[in-house]
């Protein structure tokens, strides 16, 4: 039982930040506060606290040794940015947590409504525990990344390389695997189901308290699937790249080095000529003058109104995107267009077939390049199209 009152702890915790963070430092580093490291940092800092921080429960004795209590570690962890990071077989853990609370909810949702809601919470807290880890990891990954593109630790580039492909092989690339929602087994596919399970079961629902706990899961729901979106995007289109390129540019690097240390040893690869080149060509007064005089004689121009008109084509998006959607996945979309084109009009035009391919830049679809296929030819009323092949596929919770 903790003796004073909460304030007291709270001013206790501000007066002492600095020697506070000290032993937080010193845990961080060392897994545990040694006694001595203690009386060091005491001594440094003029700061005769150990019994407060015994009685306030901050710190706790182990053997001769200390260390800090979850909760204190946490909040310090939080208010100075410092989160270690978690291995991705860790996080993986709340899959089982949550697949198997949500298998009891589904077992018992027409049973003891007391124990269902508890279920309901009991899910809700593991969800946020999962997207707090993730979080938490990508932040902690992004500050390593960044630290290891500038070097701050002086490193040799063997060493960045090993480090790079540390980081990838064994954080960033099994995490980016969990928040795959395309892949069957990720924690991220799980939530998409339970999504779909908790928006129908919100809307009819005969329990006026469960359904509004089960719209309260829904909105988090959706909010979580944003939030692991960016951080899925953050690991793909900034983590990955860049330290990919940190161990690219640190293998070639060190070839070089090596081989200037014994330049004769192997044979001098080709370097490339060096050629000066414009922004514009050197005909380009030439063509400019001829391009102007064209223009120096007045002509006659007839304008006649076309004989024949036709009706105007007005392309309906929001039909098409529902039919693209409802077709989802497909192993081709260009494929589609043309298909689909051929079945309204009996003829490809080239006009439609390129509206259609606006469709690519909707929300809540993934586009995957099929680099083994060979490219794909689309004939219409007047060209021959070639077109590499997609594939496209939902992205994202409902």
């Amino acid at each position: 039982m903790i003796k004073a009152e909460p304030k007291t702890i709270l001013n206790f915790l501000g007066t002492h930040f600095d020697t506070l963070k000290d032993l937080f430092d010193v845990q961080t580093s060392d897994n545990i506060i040694r006694n001595e490291r203690l009386q060091e940092i005491l001594q440094e800092r003029d700061d005769e606290i150990l019994n407060q921080l015994v009685d306030y429960k901050i710190i706790r004795k182990l053997a001769d040794d200390y260390e800090f209590r979850d909760t204190y570690y946490k909040l310090f962890e939080f208010i100075l940015n410092e989160f270690r990071p978690l291995l991705p077989e860790t996080i993986q853990k709340y899959e089982q947590s949550i697949s198997t609370l949500f298998k009891k909810i589904r077992e018992g949702i027409s049973k003891d409504k007391l124990i269902l809601g508890q279920r309901i919470n009991d899910l809700y807290n593991e969800i946020k525990e999962f997207n707090e880890a993730v979080e938490k990891n990508t932040i902690r990954l992004l500050n390593e990344t960044r630290e290891l593109k500038s070097n701050v630790e002086k490193l040799d580039y063997k060493e960045k390389v090993q480090k790079a492909s540390f980081w990838i092989d064994y954080y960033i690339t099994p995490l980016n695997n969990i928040l795959d929602i395309n892949h069957a087994e990720s924690i991220t596919n799980k939530l998409f189901n339970i999504s779909n399970y908790v928006n129908v079961r919100r809307l009819n629902f005969d329990d006026e308290l469960i359904r509004v706990q089960f719209e309260k899961t829904y909105t988090f729901l959706v909010q979580t699937n944003d939030d692991l979106l960016r951080q899925s995007k953050l690991l793909t289109n900034e983590l990955l790249p860049l330290i990919e390129r940190i161990r690219t540019e640190s293998i070639i690097l060190t070839g070089w080095i090596e081989f200037l240390k014994i330049p004769y040893k192997a044979p001098l690869p080709k370097v490339f000529k060096v050629e000066r080149t414009y922004p514009y060509s050197n005909d380009m007064y030439m063509n400019a003058k001829e391009y102007l005089e064209q223009f120096a004689v007045d002509e006659t121009i007839f304008v006649e109104d076309p004989l024949m008109t036709t009706d105007k084509w007005v392309f309906n998006k929001d039909l098409y995107k529902a039919r693209l959607m409802d077709q989802l996945p497909l192993d081709s979309f260009f494929e589609w267009c043309g298909l689909t084109l051929r079945s309204d009009y009996e003829r490809i035009e080239t006009d439609k077939f390129f509206a259609l391919t606006a469709l690519l830049f909707e929300e809540g679809i993934s586009i995957e390049l099929d680099n083994a296929e060979d490219r794909q030819l689309i004939n219409t009323s007047n060209m021959t199209l070639r077109v590499p092949k997609l594939k496209i596929a939902r992205y994202g919770l409902s």
